[in-house]
């Protein structure tokens, strides 16, 4: 089947792997940097906020199994669109939210579904999620990847400790 790329920064990537990766049509969820143009940052650089990439994920997945549309609706339940100025508890530039969109088709529906939700009125702050073009994708360091598998008790207490949890729940109810 034809695989297509989503990517998507909602602050801590790991907290944005789960979501996605027990999906049907989803092959692949991986953390990493994008938006800057250091190539091959580390973790430590990116989180200076100095070299423009932000944490993300890169998704790979069949679209005729899960659309993007359905990506998208994901996506918008696992953050505050409203926060530009990071996740939760994480601030800075390399927590900021974004879809980087990697096809004209990708930027269309990524555009709509944030007019979409600026007019469901469930939000009274703007939407400061960014729509961007899709720039290199560089894996995140072994230890992040698939990091809510490797070390669930950290991971939980940071999810819940963030407020991510918490506000998932409130704005979007049940955790995605």
């Amino acid at each position: 089947m034809k695989t297509e790329k989503a990517t998507f920064a909602g602050g801590c990537f790991w907290c944005m792997v789960q979501p996605f990766d027990s999906l049907e049509g989803i092959e692949a969820v991986v953390s990493g940097y994008t938006g800057g143009d250091l190539p091959n940052p580390t973790y430590e650089q990116v989180c200076t906020n100095m070299t423009g990439h932000r944490e993300a994920v890169e998704i790979t997945f069949q679209p005729e199994l899960y659309p993007y549309e359905q990506l998208l609706e994901v996506y918008w339940s696992q953050i505050d669109p409203t926060d530009a100025g990071g996740q939760f508890f994480d601030r800075g530039d390399s927590y900021k939210t974004a879809i980087y969109y990697h096809t004209e088709e990708q930027r269309i529906a990524a555009e709509a579904s944030k007019q979409q939700l600026e007019q469901s009125g469930k939000f009274t702050k703007p939407i400061a999620t960014d729509i961007l073009p899709a720039k290199e994708f560089y894996p995140a360091e072994t230890y992040h990847q698939d990091y809510y598998e490797k070390n669930p008790t950290h991971y939980n207490r940071y999810a819940t400790g963030s407020g991510r949890k918490a506000f998932i729940q409130n704005h979007w109810g049940e955790s995605k």
